[in-house]
This record gives C-alpha cells, structure tokens and sequence, in this order.
C-alpha cells in the first residue's frame, strides 16, 4: 500500500507535525515509539496478520474515527472498514474471525 496522504496532525494524539517523515507517516516521533513499543498480547494472531498490522499503521491507512473506533483501508486500498479492538467490517471481521485490522486498533489504542 503506497502512502500518498500529507498529515499536518498526528494520527494518534493530534499534536502537530513539523518534520516531513512525521507528516508522511502521520505520527510523530514519540508516537511512532509508543506504537511500536506497544504491549498487546498476540496469541490470537498469525504472523502474517501481525506483520499486515503493523503495516497498515506504518501506511497511515488506519485514522481514528471515535473513542475505539478507526477507519481501515483495506490491503489493495480500493475499500474502507470500521474496525475496533474487538470487531471489524472486513470479510474476516464480520465471519467473527480475528482480523489484522482489529489487531491494529489494539495496537494504536496500547500505546
């Protein structure tokens, strides 16, 4: 997925950005470290579905839309979904399976 977004705030705590790898990936430098740092039990999770989380927040292709509540691209960009820590409106999401995009709101919602 290829990120042709500028962001002027950060996705994660709406301080504004001034460097421009900040406003390319959309987080700043401490949020970006909270993010990755970030402690979420992963048992559930596959690796390839890690990995696409971890992806989907370096893209910037997840936004926070409410409180637990975030905007997804899907993997090929052409979709969006509402994804939260516990549930999804991607195909995997609505079969109840566990999804990467609910992985990567828990992710954004740890740090």
């Amino acid at each position: 997925m290829q990120n042709t977004t500028t962001h002027t705030n950060c996705l994660r705590c709406g301080r504004t950005l001034t460097s421009a790898k900040s406003c390319a990936t959309g987080y700043g430098p401490t949020c970006a470290r909270k993010i990755r740092t970030s402690a979420v039990d992963l048992a559930d999770y596959k690796p390839h579905q890690v990995q696409s989380a971890r992806e989907l927040i370096a893209d910037a292709a997840i936004t926070p839309l409410r409180s637990v509540v975030f905007l997804t691209a899907s993997t090929d960009g052409t979709e969006t979904y509402r994804s939260a820590p516990t549930a999804c409106t991607c195909p995997a999401g609505l079969k109840g399976s566990h999804c990467h995009h609910q992985l990567a709101a828990r992710l954004l919602l740890a740090a």
